[in-house]
């Protein structure tokens, strides 16, 4: 691997794992009451678990279409938004946020592996650095909502 490969790579690492000019997600879920994880602000589409769980979903799905040939993305859009508004129990929530996390882990690792500038061959396309960078984009826009929706919840610090 180069050293512009790695450098490329150490960059999109950081951008995944959040920080820097963007929110984490572990940051804007710190200290979330549970009894708001499922309320929808007046005038909102969705709640902090829903957009959980897209965040889950979509990035569940990106990690499989890079990794699995034969991988089968959920139908758009109605499979990447879950119809409950709020989580089961804690424990949904906690498998939610672990899966993320791991799914995100996973991910990384793929990418410190693969050639990411190769389109992938079962693809249309698509290369692991543009996947990279979709889902450091998708997740960053979604934790931002969380915030707005704290805010709007008046349950943000």
């Amino acid at each position: 691997m180069s050293k512009e490969h790695k450098i490329v790579i150490d960059e999109l690492v950081k951008l995944l794992n959040g920080g820097g000019a963007h929110a984490t997600l572990t940051h804007a879920l710190d200290k979330l009451p549970a009894k708001l994880r499922g309320i929808k602000p007046d005038g909102m589409p969705y709640s902090i678990w829903q957009l959980l769980e897209h965040i889950r979903i979509a990035q569940w799905d990106m990690l499989h279409f890079c990794a699995d040939a034969g991988h089968e993305s959920p139908k758009w859009p109605d499979e990447y938004w879950p119809k409950e508004g709020g989580p089961k129990d804690d424990d949904a929530w906690d498998r939610s946020i672990t899966q993320i996390n791991n799914d995100l882990a996973e991910f990384i690792s793929l990418l410190k592996k693969e050639d990411i500038y190769e389109k992938i061959p079962h693809g249309t396309g698509q290369t692991i650095l543009r996947e990279a960078l979709q889902i450091a984009d998708h997740n960053a826009y979604h934790t931002a909502e969380i915030i707005a929706l704290r805010r709007m919840l008046k349950a943000w610090n």
